[in-house]
């Protein structure tokens, strides 16, 4: 789940990991990733049988639209 947060602001996962840690923060940030951001702060501050449940329902999604971009290419390629 990290790789994809990671992924997703171009960034490592020992920056996401150790968040603030570091002085890991990018120099530029966007308003959207703000928000995205300040999101993923307050999911890092629930419990962790909400955090865990929220990030299974992340991947479930994630998966979902991997398999769906999987099957196109490959029905495209017929």
């Amino acid at each position: 789940m990290k790789g994809l947060i990671a992924k997703h602001f171009g960034t490592t996962i020992d920056e996401v990991i150790y968040f603030g840690e570091k002085n890991s923060l990018p120099k530029e940030i966007s308003l959207e990733d703000k928000a995205t951001l300040e999101q993923l702060q307050l999911i890092n501050e629930l419990d962790k049988e909400e955090k865990t449940i929220l990030l299974k329902l992340i991947e479930t999604f994630v998966s979902k639209k991997r398999f769906k971009d999987y099957l196109q290419k490959n029905i495209a390629a017929l």
